[in-house]
């Protein structure tokens, strides 16, 4: 097999376990290099590694054959454009930040490079592929999650609401996957990444509740297609460092990692 290296933008609760476990000698997968904003730290947390890869700057990430963005969706242009300006495969965490740019599909195509989304906190989009390949007729995804993994968040900021003393459940936002990722960029990248499987952000409906009485990230899906109608509901448990990630959202980027490189794939 031949191998792919792996460079990441991020050492956060994302980018870290990601980085762990292609430590640990995934097949087909070199981590080569990491990037972070506090060198210092992320050399604190790269000391338990067996081989710790070199930290390096944003633009140097490009290196290796596929870039992973795990940072401040800020940070999205610094990372994304050098990768596919040399035709590098970049996956992006912070997919609410594509939304706005998909410019950057052109750059792919320009370079020869490629934009792969992963599933991360979702569940379900093959399915939603699969059904796109047909007419769909609605796409709608509720969101539930603690106060505390709201808090923040742009739109709620703008529209001063608080949701620090909730007692009961609250609808803070209802809207299109465009407006729920600008408003939300570090909490709905599933609306983006729903929205790119199936009928486009601005036909994709979200709504998000702060719930006081759920202590993990609740997503549920509805599509109603012309192939099929379908229900799916995940409960992620939250990140300890982040808890507006979930823990899956890592496994989801190591699947997707695996995926480019293995012999087997198993789903679309």
């Amino acid at each position: 097999m031949v191998s792919k290296t792996v460079a990441i933008a991020g050492l956060g609760a994302i980018g870290l376990p990601l980085a762990r476990a292609l430590d640990l000698r995934v097949p087909g997968l070199e981590l080569v290099a990491v990037a972070c904003h506090d060198r210092a730290k992320g050399v604190a947390r790269l000391a338990g590694f067996v081989s710790p890869p070199p930290i390096v700057d944003l633009d140097e990430l490009a290196q290796a054959d596929i870039v992973v963005e795990a940072a401040p969706a800020a940070l999205f242009d610094k990372i994304a454009v050098p990768a596919l300006s040399a035709g590098k495969i970049f996956i992006p965490a912070s997919v609410g930040a594509l939304l706005p740019r998909m410019h950057l599909v052109k750059l792919a195509v320009a370079n020869g490079g490629r934009i792969v989304v992963p599933t991360g906190a979702l569940l379900g989009l093959d399915a939603v592929r699969a059904a796109a390949e047909g007419p769909i007729h609605s796409v709608t995804l509720e969101t539930r999650k603690p106060p505390r993994g709201l808090m923040g968040a742009p739109y709620l900021v703008k529209h001063r609401i608080d949701v620090s003393e909730l007692t009961e459940p609250q609808l803070v936002f209802e809207g299109n996957a465009l407006e729920a990722a600008t408003g939300f960029p570090a909490n709905v990248n599933v609306a983006a990444a729903l929205a790119l499987a199936g009928v486009g952000p601005a036909r994709t409906k979200v709504r998000i509740w702060a719930d006081p009485f759920v202590d993990r990230n609740i997503h549920t899906v509805e599509v109603d297609a012309e192939a099929a109608h379908f229900v799916m509901t995940i409960r992620n448990v939250p990140s300890d460092e982040n808890p507006k990630t979930g823990r899956i959202t890592p496994l989801s980027m190591l699947a997707c990692l695996r995926g480019l490189t293995s012999p087997l794939k198993v789903g679309s």
